[in-house]
């Protein structure tokens, strides 16, 4: 019995070497530290578009894709280099409208309130900018809390708080970039035949609009070319921003799977920030740089001396237009 005893616990022994042994070896011949070292050099390895792919059973081919060695360089953009591009050129903007209301103050109107008004714009009009800018402004606050929320945002309000701001911010972000596309697209149709480029920009644009002199009003018609500028960035970068915004929402449709998502992101996020600075410069003329300025979104009605100071072809062809229609004849009694 006992012999027998002593060939099960003799066999179990064998079989505990055999298994462990070799394990124990492997983990004892691991260095961290050079395997990571051989990695490292396999990735500098990798040309650009490279990728390490192995063998899948299902149709999407794109499963195979292993390492995607560009991730590593998106992700640093998007993590360090981004946000200190959009902190230079935010702060940078906000600065250099501090400095100029304070060198130039707000423009006034030369001769002060006339006390009667034009139209300058109608009710759609404003629905359309004011359905567009409400879009932008949170679509703008959640796009840079992905970006520097967690360096700024996070530490303030701690993790709880902050996850569900983010979360809240994700979903507005989402649904209402519809919105913002449908009133770009809106924007275009009621003013883009107003915002063609011709000669009398030129000569604005030489007088710098009036901005740097007072008292020297450079003719403009419905809108200047300062205002044609601003339409043609709010065009040109929305429509960039929203097809590549798309693709974001729906990656499913991007052509080239992660590689063009890569490139999407990153060309949302860096336009964002050019977009964000153009429309605070936007802002700061339609609100507290410019005297009744705000009153053409506000109520759609502006005094009729700031009109004739800013846009005075403008209000020449509106009150011609407005003495070539006939008044109502009284009936005779």
């Amino acid at each position: 019995m006992k012999a027998q005893f002593k060939i099960v616990v003799a066999a179990l022994a064998i079989i505990f070497a055999s298994v462990m042994l070799p394990a124990a070896a492997q983990y004892n011949n691991f260095q961290p530290t050079k395997e990571a070292v051989q990695e490292d050099k396999l990735l500098q390895q990798l040309k650009e578009g490279d990728r390490l792919s192995g063998r899948i059973s299902i149709p999407d081919a794109k499963a195979a894709s292993l390492i995607q060695p560009q991730g590593q360089s998106w992700r640093d953009f998007h993590q360090n280099k981004l946000p200190t591009i959009g902190g230079v050129v935010l702060l940078g903007m906000l600065g250099a409208l501090v400095l100029f209301f304070l060198v130039r103050g707000r423009v006034k109107i030369e001769h002060g309130f006339s006390g009667q008004t034009i139209t300058r714009f109608a009710s759609l009009d404003r629905f359309a900018h004011w359905m567009t800018a409400g879009c932008f402004i949170i679509l703008a606050l959640s796009g840079l809390n992905v970006s520097v929320g967690r360096i700024i945002i996070l530490p303030l309000l701690g993790p709880e708080t902050f996850a569900e701001l983010t979360h809240l911010g994700k979903l507005a972000h989402n649904y209402l970039a519809f919105p913002f596309m449908a009133g770009v697209a809106l924007m275009f149709l009621l003013w883009v035949k107003d915002n063609i480029p011709n000669k009398l920009d030129l000569e604005w644009i030489k007088q710098g609009g009036g901005l740097f002199s007072k008292g020297k009003h450079p003719l403009a018609e419905r809108f200047n070319a300062g205002q044609k500028v601003v339409f043609w960035i709010v065009m040109a970068g929305g429509t960039v921003m929203s097809v590549s915004g798309w693709f974001l929402l729906f990656p499913y449709m991007a052509p080239d799977g992660v590689t063009s998502l890569q490139l999407m992101t990153t060309v949302h996020a860096v336009l964002a920030v050019g977009f964000v600075a153009a429309m605070l410069a936007h802002a700061y003329i339609g609100s507290v740089g410019m005297e009744g300025a705000f009153d053409a979104m506000g109520t759609g009605e502006v005094d009729l001396n700031w009109a004739k100071e800013h846009h005075a072809l403008w209000v020449a062809e509106e009150q011609a237009k407005a003495a070539a229609v006939p008044r109502n004849s009284v009936p005779a009694e």
